[in-house]
């Protein structure tokens, strides 16, 4: 995709005034189809997505040769400063002989050969099957820089890469405190419809949720995971996507992140954080976190412990200023961007590095 001065350009969208839209026949029936899977029940449609995908969960796509050539003209035409990647399934544009000698970063958001290897182990089968660690070293190796988006990755890509320059970058969390009074009892869950949302979910309502039974306890669970759960008990409602999540993230006494799988950094925490909530947690949704004694995560590995800590923190949790203080030490502007903000400049840049055969 191409963006500049306020515009945004690309082989299969149109843009008209602040609307983009697809432009393809095939983006808008993918778009349709998409949408139309959410109104299905269930086993229908994960049968369906195996049917199309040959698995569970899609990690990624690699652009069409049609797309990479579409990206490299754009690009030599625009001669800019830097060229961000998005994810790893967009660098083989950095395999053009055009793009080899710009200063480019790939914004690694996750590791997702481990991603898939959690979603495995669940039991889940992934796509593309053949992403291999060695498989992703190659694929972040095309870029002379790599964000990651917490320090446990960094070393890891580093590892992967050592010819490349690596650094964090972590997403920034400003404080937005509370501005209504939280109603005791209530919890609240933010997640789209991917899959470690749905299985964490799932996991929660069997397991979790009547251990919680005559507590007073409700849960809010808004974005598109709600929906896709369908069936829910009484107690849980479904908002699904919401224009702000603020009232939400204000009322709640309590937020929970029971995921079982995954890697990256989960999002949602420093969103719960940022608003001043506590988050119950399990193992596996707190990696990446900075360590603090005063964090504003209470971590529960089975689901025993998970309902105990629910119970005991509902209705009477930690001050705002313990979540709002977490992200001021941890995640404000400065401490985010100032490693990317010195990759961005050329002069700041480290110079290219020969490429082995199996890079190019």
């Amino acid at each position: 995709m191409e963006q500049y001065a306020g515009a945004v350009a690309g082989p299969h969208i149109r843009q008209f005034g602040k609307r983009i839209y697809a432009a393809s026949p095939t983006a808008i029936a993918g778009l349709l189809g998409r949408a139309a899977l959410r109104y299905l029940p269930a086993e229908l449609e994960r049968k369906l997505r195996q049917m199309r995908h040959g698995a569970d969960m899609v990690l990624g796509g690699f652009p069409s040769p049609n797309d990479i050539r579409w990206c490299t003209r754009a690009v030599t035409r625009l001669a800019p400063e830097a060229v961000l990647i998005d994810t790893i399934f967009r660098s083989p544009l950095l395999a053009e002989p055009e793009l080899k000698a710009c200063n480019s970063i790939i914004i690694a958001h996750d590791i997702f050969h481990r991603r898939a290897q959690a979603m495995q182990a669940a039991g889940y089968s992934v796509q593309p099957r053949d992403l291999t660690r060695a498989a992703e070293a190659v694929l972040l190796g095309r870029a002379r820089s790599i964000a990651a988006i917490q320090p446990e990755e960094a070393e890891i890509i580093g590892a992967m890469c050592p010819a490349a320059h690596v650094f964090t970058t972590p997403m920034p969390a400003l404080p937005c405190p509370p501005t209504i009074q939280r109603v005791p009892g209530r919890l609240v869950f933010v997640g789209s419809a991917g899959l470690p949302n749905l299985d964490g979910m799932r996991w929660f309502l069997a397991e979790i949720w009547p251990l919680l039974a005559g507590y007073g306890i409700t849960l809010d669970i808004i974005g598109d995971c709600g929906t896709a759960l369908r069936r829910l008990p009484p107690g849980v409602l479904a908002h699904g996507r919401v224009p702000d999540l603020a009232p939400f993230l204000h009322r709640a006494s309590l937020a929970i992140a029971p995921l079982r799988a995954g890697s990256g950094l989960k999002i949602k925490l420093l969103d719960y954080a940022r608003h001043g909530l506590t988050t119950v947690v399990t193992p596996p949704a707190l990696a990446g976190f900075q360590a603090d004694a005063a964090a504003p995560f209470v971590v529960a590995g089975s689901a025993i412990i998970f309902a105990e800590a629910v119970r005991r923190l509902v209705n009477d949790p930690p001050p705002p200023d313990v979540a709002l203080d977490y992200c001021i030490r941890h995640y404000g502007q400065d401490a985010s961007f100032a490693a990317l903000a010195a990759a961005l400049h050329p002069e700041n840049a480290i110079p290219a590095r020969q490429r082995s055969e199996s890079d190019a």
